[in-house]
């Protein structure tokens, strides 16, 4: 039988608004339950990179190939994306676009829409690079829509209104230079020429924007650049984007100017802004490192200080990568592969202080510290999307196992 969703649940799910959910735009006033529900869907290959909630439908993204209902045993072909009921985790039936090659991020539009983004090349027998605005009643694509991304892939998408953010290695938007980094006509898919903001001299072979966040007048961009149109920006940098055009803030810091392993020249992964704002939190990966490096952390940064700029605080894994946060206001969640938290002294094992948080944890956004909510998770490669919404904390992954149960690659953690 199909798992039933509880009657407090379905209270939480009812304050969904109709619109859209995004990370950054949700706050919460408790730490979600460590109890996740049951009714999600299982993705049962690959690993699921990105998360949308469309009004009350959920979209997953990723590199996979088959999903079943919880419950169920039937298992449906979905091509590196599908959509499910949020309040009863059931599987949307004709959303089945089929992507040649994995998504790497999505965001909710206007009117029943989703746009993905990542590294295919055709839906169907439809030809498209890397970006595309699809009807979540068909899962065709929006006619008016051509945005098409040109050398490289798309990896973060933030939309608002009538403007979509779009981030990645990419070279050009159509025949608009655009490296790593456009604001496009969410409508058309034209790049915006009120907005022309360059990431340059990356650490490693080309430019590469990672992660993105939007509040307010200010965009959060974090990849392996070290400049913001020729200003240094070493990783990490806020856009001031109610301005025409666009303009570099004033705002930097050399918190991730330094090196961790050589394996890893560019470092920051996951980032977004707390509900009001104020704040905003980064994750990053790198491997063990001492001497205060910000491999293998999360860190809090104040939006609105200006000039030289520390974080607020830090908390280390120890040497283990992070990839995805998310905070809520009631705590900034981090996913990755880590075995600990409040580790400083750590240096790929547990020292003085550690706790135990593996593949998933909370941390208190003031002190720093991490809380006592632990459901756990088996830790893979690691969580690669958070969605936080009114009525809980959705998590995507590489793995089978969270809060000691079974949520093959989705689960839902609800408000208590």
């Amino acid at each position: 039988m199909f798992a039933r969703p509880t009657s407090a649940l379905v209270a939480a799910l009812m304050l969904v608004p109709a619109g859209v959910a995004a990370a950054g735009t949700t706050g919460h006033g408790k730490i979600v339950s460590a109890d996740p529900v049951n009714t999600t869907p299982h993705v049962l290959d690959g690993i699921v990179n990105a998360i949308a909630l469309v009004g009350g439908t959920v979209v997953v993204g990723g590199s996979f190939g088959e999903v079943r209902d919880a419950g169920s045993a039937t298992t449906l072909k979905r091509d590196n994306i599908f959509a499910y009921d949020l309040a009863t985790g059931r599987i949307v039936p004709g959303f089945e676009p089929s992507l040649d090659r994995p998504v790497n991020a999505l965001a909710a539009g206007a009117d029943g829409t989703v746009y993905a983004g990542g590294e295919f090349a055709a839906i169907g027998y439809a030809r498209t690079r890397g970006l595309a605005r699809l009807r979540l009643s068909d899962g065709a694509q929006v006619r008016g829509f051509d945005a098409q991304v040109q050398g490289g892939v798309v990896t973060s998408l933030v939309r608002r209104d009538s403007h979509l953010y779009v981030g990645g290695d990419f070279t050009a938007v159509g025949r608009v230079s655009r490296p790593a980094l456009a604001r496009l006509d969410a409508a058309t898919g034209v790049a915006d020429p009120g907005f022309a903001i360059a990431p340059g001299t990356p650490r490693g072979n080309r430019v590469r924007v990672q992660a993105m966040a939007l509040a307010g007048d200010r965009l959060a961009v974090d990849g392996n650049f070290t400049t913001l149109d020729g200003r240094s920006r070493p990783q990490l940098g806020l856009v001031d984007v109610g301005v025409l055009p666009a303009k570099v803030a004033d705002w930097r810091t050399d918190a991730y100017a330094g090196k961790c392993m050589d394996v890893f020249p560019s470092y920051v992964r996951g980032l977004d802004f707390a509900p009001d704002g104020s704040y905003f939190a980064v994750v990053t990966t790198g491997g063990p490192a001492r001497s205060g490096k910000m491999c293998d952390t999360a860190a809090r940064f104040e939006t609105r200080t200006r000039g030289e700029v520390r974080p607020t605080w830090v908390n280390h894994t120890g040497g283990d990568s992070l990839y995805s946060v998310t905070a809520t206001g009631a705590a900034v969640y981090v996913g990755g592969h880590q075995r600990w938290l409040d580790n400083p002294l750590g240096h790929d094992s547990a020292g003085p202080g550690a706790v135990e948080r593996p593949g998933i944890g909370a941390i208190h956004p003031q002190t720093g510290k991490a809380l006592k909510w632990n459901p756990t998770r088996e830790r893979g490669i690691g969580v690669k999307a958070f969605l936080a919404h009114p009525g809980g904390l959705l998590v995507g992954s590489d793995t089978t196992q969270l809060g000691r149960e079974y949520h093959a690659r989705v689960g839902m953690f609800p408000m208590p």
